[in-house]
């Protein structure tokens, strides 16, 4: 026990202590893709991370935000006596919570994932999944970056299926 404080409290120090900090907070519009296409019409995000410079191109840190995609109406055929029914599809809300890395490609353009569980907030069948956030930022200035990003959550949907949503997005990220 006493050894898993002592090398805790040291990673702690040693990212506290190093340098580059940076906090940042993004808003992004997307697409849904693939199935989730066929019942979700958009996609918002707010997201907040925290980065600790590693080295000169890499970073890396933690990523939260809220994922929001807007459901849309689905019609399914009736498959006795013809005709179909309009259901619409509830809203689905994650909240990520990730390890992010980030690294410079060049002083404009950088790579970044973020890798983590998002949670299920909405509708209540929501239990979340697993989810990752590959990037590409191309920085506008100093302090504001555009990010293009595709965003996918799995989410068990059986014993043994595993359904995706899946969003192509595009936002603003701005250095706090």
């Amino acid at each position: 026990m006493k050894k898993a404080l002592l090398m805790t409290a040291i990673a702690v120090f040693a990212f506290t202590s190093v340098n580059g900090q940076e906090l940042k907070a993004g808003l992004s519009f997307g697409l849904p893709v693939g199935d989730a296409g066929n019942i979700y019409n958009f996609n918002t995000n707010l997201d907040l991370n925290y980065l600790w410079k590693v080295s000169e191109k890499f970073d890396v840190g933690v990523a939260t935000g809220l994922s929001y995609n807007f459901g849309d109406e689905v019609r399914i055929p009736n498959v006795i006596g013809g005709g179909s029914t309009i259901i619409d599809v509830e809203d689905a809300v994650f909240l990520p919570i990730a390890g992010a890395g980030r690294f410079a490609l060049s002083e404009k353009f950088t790579l970044g994932i973020d890798l983590g569980y998002a949670i299920g907030i909405r509708p209540s069948w929501n239990d979340g999944g697993f989810y990752y956030a590959p990037r590409v930022q191309y920085s506008i200035t100093e302090a504001i970056d555009l990010v293009v990003a595709y965003r996918s959550v799995e989410i068990p949907v059986g014993v043994f299926a595993v359904g995706y949503l899946d969003n192509i997005t595009v936002g603003i990220e701005i250095g706090l």
